[in-house]
């Protein structure tokens, strides 16, 4: 059964691609178009799921002929291959290549009522010339050499993709409607759509640099399909001295499901940063009495504070220019790495000296950005063993 189920999965994936391509296809070559009035454009906002990669929520393009047979085609602009090598790193990287993919709307929707997941439908103010240019568009950036590019969580994505693309084929200018008492920051915003995703959120903030806090303006916030969505709702075109509504119908698409949540590692990471606090002032308290360290206990505080250093460091040489400048690589760099051999060997080593110093920094450095949950009480602990190496070593 598990093979018929691999072999099942693997059919299922190829007539998926086949439908795309042949999509692609008629969209590329057909010169017989209809009647832009029976034509819907819309752009469709998918609430969040499971999936750690569909947290923050989905936006696509609807293209619907109204006509019997006509074609309904949903435009997904987050096409990706999470299984292509080194998916991950080139995501922290800022070098992954998303591409827009077409593939039949009934198909869309079954995806998303399968998740569980609602699927809102905004169907777009549009003149039949402006149908016609988002047709020829969508068109053009199917085709091979236009349909991939260079992805970018907070600045390029598949919403501020389908926004752009929509604002081009406008005969006027799309007017937004301020928010007031609305100016969250970037880290804001992944905060509220990780509430439930502890672990999640904490990987976020362990990556997240200085440029995650500068308060945004109403454009950035739409990479967040359900801030482009409320945008959209109180927009207005403005052409030729008049206003006209951006939204003509708001409808549900596909109803909200019964979503399988999976549990993830039962404590949060604030929990066990005060399990490792609680028992890194009990060893303190121990060494202290004893006149002595633990080298297997610095060792273990040594070697995490060393590879978040080594992964923050590599942050510098992201294209995402909200994690480059990370002010907690004041304190969690790979310095504990270059000086864990002569630690284990019980060498004499300045490196406790140092630790005090980067505390103080790092103390600082909070007055400007906000830090990973929890991350202050495993720099606590290696401070309270550097202030045990000074105090044995003045004795």
């Amino acid at each position: 059964m598990k093979h018929l189920k691999i072999i099942f999965n693997a059919l299922k994936g190829v007539f998926f691609m086949l439908t795309i391509t042949c999509q692609t296809m008629v969209w590329a070559q057909d010169n017989k178009l209809p009647s832009m009035d029976s034509v819907e454009i819309s752009l469709l906002t998918c609430q969040p799921h499971d999936e750690i990669y569909s947290l923050y929520g989905h936006t696509a393009i609807r293209y619907h002929e109204l006509a019997p047979d006509g074609i309904d085609v949903a435009f997904n602009y987050g096409v990706f291959n999470y299984n292509a090598p080194f998916f991950v790193a080139r995501f922290v990287f800022g070098l992954t290549d998303y591409e827009l993919g077409a593939y039949p709307f009934h198909l869309f929707k079954k995806e998303y009522q399968q998740l569980g997941s609602m699927v809102t439908e905004q169907v777009l103010n549009l003149t039949n010339e402006e149908k016609l240019k988002l047709r020829i568009a969508l068109s053009d950036n199917l085709k091979p050499e236009n349909k991939i590019y260079r992805y970018n969580y907070f600045y390029n994505n598949c919403t501020t993709q389908a926004r752009d693309i929509i604002e081009r084929c406008v005969n006027g200018e799309v007017q937004y409607s301020e928010r007031e008492g609305y100016t969250p920051t970037y880290r804001d915003m992944v905060h509220a759509m990780t509430s439930k995703h502890p672990w999640s959120r904490f990987g976020n903030d362990l990556l997240l640099g200085i440029q995650a806090d500068i308060k945004t303006d109403i454009r950035q916030q739409e990479f967040l399909p359900n801030n482009l969505l409320y945008d959209f709702d109180h927009a207005q075109i403005y052409a030729n001295g008049t206003y006209r509504p951006l939204v003509k119908e708001r409808r549900t698409a596909v109803q909200a499901g019964v979503q399988i949540l999976h549990e993830g590692f039962p404590l949060t990471p604030t929990q066990c940063s005060y399990i490792l606090l609680g028992i890194g002032l009990l060893l303190f308290f121990i060494q202290w009495r004893m006149r002595r360290t633990f080298r297997l206990w610095e060792v273990l505080l040594m070697l995490p504070s060393g590879v978040i250093g080594i992964l923050l460091f590599l942050m510098l040489f992201s294209q995402h220019p909200t994690v480059r400048i990370n002010l907690q690589f004041l304190f969690f760099n790979p310095i504990h790495l270059i000086f864990l051999y002569p630690v284990i060997k019980g060498r004499p080593t300045r490196y406790w000296r140092v630790i005090a110093i980067l505390c103080l920094l790092f103390l600082m450095g909070a007055l400007f950005q906000s830090y990973a949950e929890g991350i202050w009480n495993l720099a606590l602990c290696l401070l309270l063993q550097s202030i045990l190496h000074i105090f044995l070593h003045k004795k």
